[in-house]
């Protein structure tokens, strides 16, 4: 009996598991762009829009990203930051948890442009 005890214990230690080594935030990084080049970026800039990549935080799996162009201040810019970036980076790189967006600070949107003040004094 205890001879098959022993068995056992012998075949679970000499299980190989399918656990990868972790990877340094270099390599993380080398992944993160290439999807972002060529998967990403080409369908944002379509829109007129740019996402770039601020920094990767590797404690948290959080990817800091600016959102410039078109996408800076744009109500929809959330939704393609979420369930468009997100998503497809979370499938491919498992280090990847979260994607937040930062609006660019030096963006001046002509789409949102305050409207010119209107005096009905002015057409008399």
């Amino acid at each position: 009996m205890t001879d098959e005890i022993d068995k056992r214990i012998e075949a679970e230690e000499t299980v190989e598991t399918n656990i990868a080594p972790p990877r340094s935030k270099e390599e993380i990084m080398a992944q993160i762009n290439d999807i972002m080049e060529k998967a990403i970026q080409p369908n944002v800039a379509m829109h007129g829009g740019e996402v770039k990549i601020i920094d990767f935080e590797m404690e948290t799996g959080t990817l800091r990203t600016l959102l410039s162009g078109s996408c800076s201040g744009c109500a929809s810019s959330t939704i393609t930051l979420k369930m468009g970036i997100e998503n497809m980076l979370k499938h491919y790189v498992p280090e990847v948890n979260r994607v937040t967006g930062e609006d660019d600070p030096n963006f001046n949107d002509p789409y949102y442009t305050e409207p010119p003040s209107y005096d009905p004094m002015d057409n008399m």
